[in-house]
């Protein structure tokens, strides 16, 4: 069986694609190149449907409530950052949204405050996901008994069916192989 914390990294690995992704757009916008407008859609979706509501779900409602349990604060330490920095994230894609609505009624320089959101957004998640995974997946993966990691493997798999729905990470996968194949 996966740990939960090796569960949340495989899902990382899928973030930091659409990251990459996100970069080369934004150096295409930079120079004024033509970018399909459903792919930044696409984008924004995938970062608030699986990157916020599937995997920072987990995270918020689940693995950090158990480290909660198991003795850590949710005011501050780790815990506190990352929920902080998932804020942070989230006001990023909202001006990232705002930006995109602008640019569709041709605002032209409302691309500028797109790419200066995305890229504030990748370093973010850059960092973020590295702290995540060198440091508070370590301390979860020592401060969590078996039972505790199995519970949190089942409450996983219910945000996937419950939250997320069926299909939608296949949906996810699909997206993040046309974008790499059109940017990368």
């Amino acid at each position: 069986m996966d740990k939960p914390t090796d569960i949340l990294k495989q899902e990382h690995q899928l973030i930091l694609v659409i990251l990459k992704i996100i970069e080369e757009i934004c150096k295409k916008l930079d120079k004024s190149e033509m970018v399909n407008p459903d792919d930044l859609t696409a984008i924004i979706d995938f970062i608030r449907n699986f990157a916020d509501a599937c995997h920072h779900a987990k995270e918020e409602k689940l693995l950090f409530v158990a480290l909660e349990k198991a003795g850590m604060s949710r005011n501050d330490g780790p815990i506190a950052v990352m929920l902080r920095e998932h804020e942070q994230a989230r006001n990023f894609t909202q001006a990232m949204d705002s930006a995109l609505e602008s640019m569709t009624k041709g605002d032209a320089p409302a691309s500028k405050i797109f790419s200066e959101n995305a890229r504030g957004y990748v370093q973010l998640l850059l960092n973020h996901i590295d702290k995540e995974d060198h440091v508070l997946f370590m301390m979860a993966d020592q401060r969590l008994s078996a039972e505790a990691q199995k519970e949190l493997v089942e409450g996983f798999d219910r945000v996937e069916r419950e939250e997320i729905g069926a299909g939608v990470h296949e949906k996810y996968h699909d997206l993040l192989h046309r974008l790499r194949d059109t940017y990368l």
